[in-house]
């Protein structure tokens, strides 16, 4: 090989190293460039944090889409109380609970009392509230569950504190109603469809019943909201909750 041609691919050699050396050192300096800049991010993060009221990191995140997070719900036995929503899992089969949603009315010692939201019958209050000012009620009675077809209750939605012995307030302004003085009330008033609903019958457990269908995985719990109380299309609540068991995180 000649001098010349030998220092040609020495050359050759030196360019292509610097080449590499250069690309190498370039792409070294944006991942320096990048991770400086995390770090920044993050620092800034925390410092917002701490300079945060604790106030404000407690408040419910009002602001933040509600597509972007899981619905609040459990399976949890330990979360089940007055005020709370069951709904019913698929796989639940029980002709008396099946693709219902109960609102827990009692949850104690003495028991468990639900009424069932779900399932809206053809008779009219008027057929089935010995009552005054029940008379022109056409608004539909609600089978509120197998246990004690007879008895009536009823779930009212007030804005205004309810002080009587006949109603049990079950969260914020949703309140039970069992005596016949504050039914009256109720629909002397021309309370609204919406904001009054009538039940024959309830759904009771024991409270080891319940957390024993809760532990084979029968319900989901919910926290209760008036929205789904009075639901305005009740044949499709039922559904509307069992999908919101399935959301998952939206992905961007």
């Amino acid at each position: 090989m000649s001098v010349a041609k030998l220092g040609f691919l020495v050359l050759f050699a030196v360019v292509v190293a610097q080449a590499q050396f250069g690309t190498s050192s370039s792409q070294t300096r944006q991942l320096e460039t990048r991770e400086i800049a995390v770090a920044a991010a993050a620092s800034q993060s925390r410092a917002v944090f701490a300079a945060t009221p604790r106030e404000v990191l407690t408040a419910p995140l009002l602001e933040v889409s509600a597509a972007t997070l899981l619905p609040v719900q459990s399976k949890n036995p330990d979360q089940v109380g007055v005020g709370k929503l069951l709904v019913a899992s698929r796989n639940l089969g029980d002709p008396n609970f099946m693709r219902t949603v109960i609102l827990l009315v009692q949850y104690d010692a003495g028991g468990v009392v639900g009424l069932i939201l779900n399932r809206r019958t053809d008779l009219p209050i008027s057929s089935v509230a010995d009552v005054k000012g029940a008379k022109d009620r056409s608004d539909p009675v609600y089978a509120g569950g197998p246990v004690d077809p007879q008895v009536v209750l009823g779930l009212f939605k007030s804005p205004t504190k309810v002080r009587h012995d006949g109603a049990k307030q079950i969260f914020d302004q949703i309140y039970q109603v069992s005596s016949k003085v504050q039914l009256e009330q109720i629909f002397s008033d021309h309370t609204p469809a919406s904001a009054v609903h009538i039940y024959l019958g309830y759904a009771g457990w024991t409270v080891e019943q319940l957390k024993m269908e809760m532990k084979v995985g029968a319900w989901f719990v919910f926290p209760a909201d008036a929205e789904t109380v009075f639901n305005a299309d009740p044949d499709s609540l039922w559904e509307q909750m069992i999908r919101k068991t399935e959301t998952q995180f939206a992905r961007k």
